[in-house]
């Protein structure tokens, strides 16, 4: 386990740093944003992918189905001049409905699309949370890349920068898991990211399922978050390896922006 799994303001920070320097500029580069643009995002958590739209006057929303998470939100938000503009709601995404928020010009869900477990579900009802021009930005870790089964987060040494390790049939996971000490409550999160086996090739069919547009994607085999992580340079996947079903094992984070056709 990252110093940023159990830091979460350190985790905000880094966040709110992500959105400034990558998420804001790959959405303004098909979809502008301003002050006039209203924003949700859905899988929050403290709302640091929040913070630079905040910074410019957009009114934002965001959705996390933790209440701890959301007060952590509440409390890094507390002084900043734009709070009036930010609204946090506790609460799943499905028991919440466009009548409660209005509807949006932009929707986020980054790297969180993989811990939904009915993801066709989800499709059916973000569509109603988006205006009729609005975009949506997705970005996920497809599962089978090196770390898609989040092992990062374990608190092991060893197991944490195992790569590959989800792979493994569940049985052999979740003994393995168990033999190194890992917490009943983790190893249960690691087993609804394991139901989800989010891949390229899955979210290409729900989006076109839902009659929705790719207008951008990219896929890399250095996730740009990497740069502020890790400062390692961010890459694109190159055209010779970018191959249906194998770019899954190496690609580290799709980005995509959808909108309605």
């Amino acid at each position: 386990m990252q110093k940023r799994h159990y830091d979460r303001e350190k985790y905000f920070f880094e966040q709110s740093l992500i959105a400034e320097k990558i998420v804001l500029p790959y959405i303004a580069s098909e979809f502008p944003v301003s002050s006039s643009t209203s924003i949700l995002e859905v899988g929050c958590g403290e709302a640091g992918n929040l913070f630079p739209f905040l910074e410019r006057g957009c009114k934002a929303t965001g959705i996390d189905r933790s209440a701890i998470r959301i007060d952590r939100a509440e409390k890094y938000y507390s002084h900043h001049p734009q709070k009036e503009n930010l609204t946090l709601i506790a609460s799943d995404i499905f028991d919440v409905t466009p009548h409660q928020t209005g509807t949006f010009d932009l929707i986020i869900i980054r790297d969180s699309l993989e811990h939904i477990r009915d993801q066709e579900k989800l499709f059916s009802l973000i569509k109603e949370f988006l205006k009729p021009s609005g975009c949506i930005f997705v970005s996920f870790p497809p599962w089978r890349m090196p770390f898609g089964g989040h092992q990062q987060m374990c608190h092991n040494k060893f197991i944490c920068r195992l790569p590959y390790l989800h792979l493994l049939p569940k049985t052999l996971f979740v003994f393995i898991l168990k033999l190194v000490g890992e917490k009943k409550y983790l190893i249960e999160e690691l087993l609804q990211i394991r139901s989800t086996r989010l891949g390229i090739e899955t979210f290409r069919r729900l989006v076109a399922t839902h009659n929705m547009s790719i207008e951008r994607e990219d896929n890399y085999l250095i996730n740009p978050a990497y740069k502020i992580k890790f400062n390692l340079k961010p890459r694109k996947l190159p055209g010779i390896i970018n191959v249906p079903y194998l770019r899954d094992f190496y690609t580290t984070a799709c980005y995509c922006l959808l909108s309605m056709k």
